[in-house]
């Protein structure tokens, strides 16, 4: 459902960590409902871009906007930023000593200053969406990996995000549970999320993506459509990458 109005923009971002060129003049505009995955080797920058899109990490060189506006360095502006822009993590990240629907609501408490009994029943309504509902008491290390990441989807989302970014979600994953993440991140993705993906999972790139960019060496090499990229990819650099992920 990509509307056409571009919500994310990076222009010739750059970012050195020391003397490694980790974003090469990354240029990229993501529009309002519009599924992007970011596919590519080890080590291309990936996840740095994802990170750098909520200022997670600074960059050197460039400029990224976010829905019209500039991203702040620092202070109000970046926290305002950052509950606009949900963000999953390889790692769930859930407060351990917190029941899962405690670690739903509270952004919403304290960020958003919601009363906690309207956070705690949004907390459970957005629990049941991504099939945990039955869950809500427990304390993360009660749950499967999978049970947690889909409990760290729906944090991001009590905070009503303008978009999604998801870091790597299902590599820290036991096979069994990659579909169940992948399950919600799919429907999250027909239901018009703006989303930018961080993946090794071809399948979804396949069938959720509206684009597939390739990254290598900091720089972007590809940006198409998926069947377009899967069938055709113009780089040697694609080709290579694609011919060892998808013989095995």
């Amino acid at each position: 459902m990509a509307t056409g109005e571009p919500l994310i923009v990076l222009d010739r971002v750059n970012k050195w960590f020391g003397p490694l060129h980790v974003l090469h003049d990354v240029s990229l505009s993501v529009d309002k409902g519009e599924v992007v995955v970011v596919i590519g080797p080890s080590g291309s920058g990936k996840s740095t871009l994802c990170r750098a899109i909520n200022r997670l990490e600074p960059i050197n060189d460039g400029t990224i906007v976010f829905d019209g506006q500039p991203l702040p360095a620092e202070g109000k502006a970046l926290a305002k930023l950052r509950s606009e822009v949900g963000m999953v993590f390889q790692s769930f990240n859930l407060f351990a000593h917190k029941t899962i629907l405690e670690n739903v609501a509270l952004g919403p408490i304290k960020v958003r200053k919601e009363k906690p009994a309207a956070a705690r029943e949004r907390g459970l309504a957005l629990l049941d969406r991504v099939g945990i509902a039955n869950q809500a008491d427990k304390y993360p290390a009660q749950l499967s990996g999978g049970q947690q990441q889909r409990a760290a989807i729906a944090r991001a989302l009590a905070m009503q995000p303008k978009a999604m970014l998801f870091d790597e979600p299902t590599s820290a994953l036991d096979p069994e549970m990659v579909g169940e993440v992948l399950d919600v991140m799919t429907s999250l993705a027909s239901e018009g999320m703006t989303m930018v993906v961080v993946t090794h999972e071809m399948g979804f790139a396949r069938h959720a993506a509206n684009r597939v960019i390739f990254m290598a060496d900091g720089q972007l090499v590809e940006d198409a459509p998926p069947t377009e990229f899967f069938a055709n990819p113009r780089s040697e650099r694609a080709r290579d990458f694609l011919s060892k992920i998808l013989t095995h």
